[in-house]
């Protein structure tokens, strides 16, 4: 039985990637420049008992915000 990729194929879940690659002054250097911008972030609170709309908002392009499940 061949191996199925169970989050695209099933669940059409997007697949989200970090890459670390900048020194710590390139880390100092961008949040100073994101204080004197400044950078202002969107979050989205969800209860956990709503995760399954918190998901489907977010593959339906609902929210333009980090989603977060609280407890």
């Amino acid at each position: 039985i061949p191996e199925l990729d169970y989050g695209e194929h099933l669940y059409g879940e997007r697949t989200l990637r970090s890459v670390t690659n900048l020194t710590h002054r390139d880390a100092e250097e961008f949040l100073r420049l994101a204080a004197e911008i400044p950078v202002r972030t969107t979050v989205k609170e969800f209860a956990l008992e709503d995760a399954n709309r918190a998901l489907a908002d977010m593959k339906q392009s609902r929210i333009e915000a980090a989603a977060v499940l609280v407890p």
